[in-house]
């Protein structure tokens, strides 16, 4: 196809207000006297739809098998994440108007403003999360981040296939589900803290109700009662928004035998440790933590966005939280490492171990008795 021809495609389909699908660009392609049968058509039929709807020259990588995340870097480079680590993709983006022109692109769609007055933006596609930020203030040049929310329909069995004490951690955390005990799994970005809490709830009793609340629907646990409440954005004047805290609120009111939060992030945590201490056993969640220790100071740098005090957060959080299952990413490798009790001690919440991976071993710890007798 000739550029003239390609840009009239375009300018039939962005002409009106009317929404691009794929049967709208093989129209345009058929109107420019094209025939839709060849593989070189199909492929730009495909393209367009990148181009025009989708995540442009990320889509691709997007939709690959086993990537988490797909970052452009200031010089227009791509780069993935996933199973295989950071990795440069040999794509790039030519021009630093192209890259501004996909990043404004991206978050207009997701109902976002990026511009020199709002130039750091987020927003959600499908299943992605986006995060854009434009010069000067990214100094390389445009930078975008995308978040790939991967389901998970594993269970415990199938993800400890390369555990070290796979055993011991499987009828640890079977336990935790089974006894209804209160959790969070803590980890760093991309350790398989969704994977994991997914594989826990597919071990609740099919006679249970579990109620996901997610800023980007990612838990598909193997149950046959599972539903989910998801965040909304605001419009560039902020009206609509729905944020989390909000939606744990509504799932009180919902009959849940499981409330489960996918990641706390901010001010939400008042409200879902709220819904634990008025006896919604077996709850649970998601934070972001490097280690077991770092957990009592996310938790109390979250409460503090909902206006708590630290001695507020810590008395409450122990009263909650029963459990954390720590995870980690290791050579490639995702797998629990660390199973605490939360404890609160002299004006301090405190994280006491009852199941530690030490290399190859895996060994009990002073609150194994407390936590599975």
């Amino acid at each position: 196809m000739r550029e003239e021809q390609l840009e009239a495609v375009r300018e039939r389909l962005t002409s009106t207000a009317e929404p691009v699908t794929a049967e709208r660009i093989a129209d345009a392609v058929r109107a420019e006297g094209l025939a839709l049968g060849t593989g070189t058509t199909a492929q730009l039929v495909k393209t367009l739809r990148d181009e025009l709807v989708g995540l442009g020259p990320l889509q691709q990588f997007v939709e690959a098998p086993g990537v988490t995340d797909v970052v452009l870097d200031g010089a227009g480079q791509i780069w993935t994440d996933g199973e295989r680590g950071l990795m440069l993709t040999g794509v790039r983006i030519e021009s630093e108007e192209q890259a501004r022109a996909l990043a404004r692109r991206l978050i207009s769609i997701a109902g976002g403003r990026l511009d020199e007055g709002h130039p750091c933006a987020d927003g959600k596609l499908e299943n992605c999360r986006i995060h854009a930020v434009i010069p000067p203030i990214a100094v390389e040049g445009t930078l975008i981040s995308v978040r790939v929310a991967r389901s998970s329909t594993a269970d415990l069995e199938a993800l400890a296939t390369h555990w070290p004490g796979a055993h011991q951690w499987v009828s640890a955390l079977r336990t935790l589900v089974g006894k209804r005990l209160n959790y969070l799994v803590s980890g760093a970005t991309g350790s398989g803290k969704t994977s994991l809490l997914a594989a826990m709830l597919s071990e609740v009793s099919r006679t249970e109700r579990i109620l996901v609340v997610e800023d980007t629907t990612e838990l598909t646990p193997a149950h046959p009662h599972v539903l989910h409440l998801q965040s909304r954005g605001g419009n560039v004047e902020g009206a609509g928004r729905v944020d989390m805290g909000q939606l744990v609120r509504e799932t009180l009111r919902m009959r849940p035998d499981r409330l489960i939060v996918g990641e706390c992030r901010g001010a939400e945590l008042r409200d879902f440790l709220t819904a634990m201490n008025t006896g919604h056993a077996g709850a649970g969640g998601t934070v972001h933590a490097n280690s077991p220790q770092a957990v009592p100071a996310r938790l109390i740098a979250m409460g503090a966005l909902a206006g708590l005090s630290p001695e507020t957060v810590a008395i409450q959080a122990a009263a909650a939280l029963d459990a954390v299952v720590h995870v980690e990413r290791r050579s490639g490798r995702r797998s629990p490492v660390a199973l605490s009790s939360l404890r609160y001690d002299d004006g301090k919440l405190t994280m006491v171990p009852a199941l530690v991976t030490q290399g190859d071993r895996v060994e009990h710890g002073p609150a194994w008795e407390e936590l599975m007798g």
